[in-house]
């Protein structure tokens, strides 16, 4: 064998191994494409509201699912109910504010956390201002459409939610949505005292986008929704509303489809505004596909060439 035909062989092998490498490369990219896909509709499933909805407390059941969530965490003490939203979850309180970031009302590691209770008020609801924390996600998804409220048509269509606490229902009345950033220390002062109240009312219908007059005063309970916000790094969107004694019909209520297929697929997870994960995840399995024909087909032609070589043909 000759100089040349040594060469021939080398240039032929390192090119075997660089399309191997390529191949190899962009299958590893294509599962590493669809894991992450998976994982994400993993924590979006694991937050949605279905999940606790054996758990919510009724009239029906006279709140023993409720109570049998509360034997499996018991910091677990209201439940908030946003009427015409999927905001419809279990309220739990920590030692902080940084326990239900990452932990479920079941007491389970969770990134989707779960709603909670600034830990400066009570669980009463008997402060001034109560604050409620939950992680802006999309999918419609813990406090993820609080956003929304931004857009006057969903402040104008959403004014009424629940709140149960101490074994019984109590309304609430929304009364202004604002836009804050996450150090605005008057805003998130949980239970602002007497001599301040008429002022942080002042402040927040002030700094509000949208206000509803229904009469709030320093005499009122309020509670704050609070979530980050998209506009933002810093930013925070509050929908605040009054709690009353007088519970409102929910006249928005409608049956809610866990797998619509008018705003997803099947699958359960892909969707409305989930998707590009999956084009991308279409474009590189195509270009997987096309890449390994191509090498297939180079394969066959050069089997063929060697095959014709040993009858005497010409390549």
């Amino acid at each position: 064998m000759n100089a040349r035909d040594i060469g021939r062989k080398a240039i032929k092998s390192v090119d075997s191994i660089v399309n191997f490498m390529v191949l190899t490369g962009i299958l590893l990219l294509t599962a590493f494409a669809g894991y992450a896909l998976w994982d994400s509709g993993q924590i979006y499933q694991a937050a949605d509201k279905s999940n606790y909805e054996v758990y919510k407390p009724t009239a029906a059941n006279e709140g023993k699912s409720f109570l049998e969530l509360q034997a499996i965490n018991e910091e677990v003490f209201a439940w908030l109910n946003v009427y015409g939203t999927n905001i419809d979850y279990p309220v739990t309180q920590g030692p902080d504010n940084m326990k239900y970031v990452n932990t479920n009302a079941e007491y389970l590691y969770s990134l989707s956390g779960a709603i909670f209770l600034d830990y400066r008020n009570n669980k009463d609801f008997s402060d001034f201002n109560s604050i409620l924390y939950g992680h802006h996600m999309e999918k419609k998804v813990m406090f993820g459409e609080i956003e929304e409220f931004a857009q006057g048509e969903k402040f104008e269509n959403n004014r009424y939610g629940n709140l149960y606490f101490d074994k019984i229902d109590h309304g609430i009345e929304f009364f202004a949505f604002i836009q804050a950033d996450a150090y605005d220390n008057i805003i998130f002062t949980a239970n602002v005292m007497e001599e301040k109240r008429r002022e942080y009312l002042d402040y927040l219908l002030t700094n509000a986008i949208y206000t509803r007059d229904i009469g709030i005063s320093e005499e009122d309970n309020i509670v704050l929704l609070s979530t980050c916000s998209s506009c933002s790094t810093n930013g925070r969107d509050i929908l605040a509303g009054r709690i009353s004694g007088e519970v409102f019909e929910d006249l928005t209520a409608k049956p809610y489809l866990k797998k619509d297929l008018t705003e997803g697929s099947q699958f359960g997870f892909i969707t409305k505004g989930g998707v590009w994960p999956v084009v991308l995840l279409l474009l590189v399995l195509i270009m997987a596909g096309w890449l390994a024909v191509s090498i297939l087909v180079k394969y066959i032609r050069r089997w063929q060439g060697k095959k014709e070589q040993k009858r005497g043909g010409k390549i």
